[in-house]
């Protein structure tokens, strides 16, 4: 799990980025789960708080917090 700290470091496009980075390991995390192979049911979890902490510094950002 990427630490805040080192989200509020980046820059809006490298935010961007990893947001889009997040978006496709959740996607082959699903396509995994659906072929049979089980992840670790926490990388979900890690994922899905990753994304939200990483949308809600590109929020302040955009919002000049």
């Amino acid at each position: 799990m990427i630490k805040l700290e080192e989200l509020r470091k980046k820059s809006e496009t490298e935010l961007e980025e990893t947001l889009e980075e997040l978006a496709k390991e959740r996607f082959s995390l699903r396509i995994k789960r659906g072929s049979g192979l089980n992840p670790k049911p926490n990388l979900f979890r890690e994922n899905k708080i990753t994304t939200a902490r990483v949308k809600t510094i590109l929020n302040e950002i955009k919002h000049g917090k």
